[in-house]
């Protein structure tokens, strides 16, 4: 192999690697593939120390456009970012480091309400979020979920209590997804009805936890109950999807909590929701 075709090879390389991460990093954060490629401009090719000068560059960028530009712009869009206080808070700082705590006014203050319903029902225990929505453009996917890409949807954390059995705002999982509060052998099975059907996406997330963490707590029925109460009670909220077991076990009778279907992932780990 002479050295022509190897330096092709390696230049091909180069700009396969580049072009994976703009991928990865516009799933992953929306705005992350652009930040790279503005990067990739402003970090010359024979620039000394150059990865360690793209590292600086790109952080420096993103983390600009993330908490001190993006929150300005997207009300363009019709989004804005979740409003945090003592009763809502994120699951872990990456939702807010990846741009996935964007949702529609409407929906924000949705939230403040059920929140606050919630804490007055339980001080001190927090609506924690999950995945919600990016800030831009509609109909731009956030992977993995199938829907959430119109600022009208979120994910919630389930309740849960500690041995004493004291509700408490931890969770089982570091991401808060994958930890599943399986149906009973009295309870109707729907996960394994979707995988026997061929849907094996079903039962995904439980590759997706990053880890299991606080093994001494359990679901809590009355925490969830209530919680999921006052979701539905919002006038402004359309839908609950929650698996139909967990349904049944939390006697939720709302016609708006609803089965989200096989072609979604299972909702046994987490509260989906989303305005009319």
């Amino acid at each position: 192999m002479n050295k022509n075709v190897i330096r092709i090879f390696s230049a091909s390389l180069k700009i396969l690697l580049h072009l994976v991460l703009i991928v990865l990093l516009t799933v992953v954060t929306q705005i992350g593939g652009v930040i790279y490629l503005i990067t990739l401009i402003v970090v010359k090719k024979n620039a000394s120390r150059r990865r360690l000068k793209k590292g600086v560059v790109f952080s420096v960028l993103y983390l600009s456009a993330t908490f001190l530009i993006v929150p300005y712009v997207a009300p363009l869009f019709g989004r804005e970012r979740i409003k945090e206080t003592e009763n809502i808070t994120a699951h872990n700082f990456f939702y807010k480091l990846a741009n996935r705590n964007y949702v529609r006014p409407e929906l924000n203050k949705a939230l403040q309400h059920i929140a606050k319903d919630f804490d007055r029902k339980n001080n001190g225990i927090q609506l924690v979020y999950l995945d919600a929505n990016f800030p831009f453009i509609d109909k731009f996917p956030l992977l993995p979920h199938l829907s959430h890409n119109d600022g009208k949807k979120i994910d919630v954390s389930f309740v849960y209590n500690e041995q004493n059995g004291a509700l408490t705002n931890k969770k089982p999982s570091v991401s808060g997804y994958g930890v599943y509060e399986n149906p009973t052998t009295r309870e109707y099975d729907q996960i394994t009805v979707c995988k026997r059907k061929g849907y094996w996406q079903y039962d995904f997330p439980k590759y997706l936890t990053f880890g299991k963490v606080n093994k001494d707590i359990e679901f809590s029925i009355m925490g969830t109950r209530q919680l999921a109460n006052s979701i539905v009670k919002q006038s402004e909220i359309g839908k609950l999807f929650i698996e139909p077991h967990l349904k049944t076990r939390l006697k939720l009778n709302s016609g708006k909590v609803r089965y989200h279907g096989c072609q979604a992932v299972r909702h046994d780990d987490h509260i989906h929701f989303q305005l009319k």
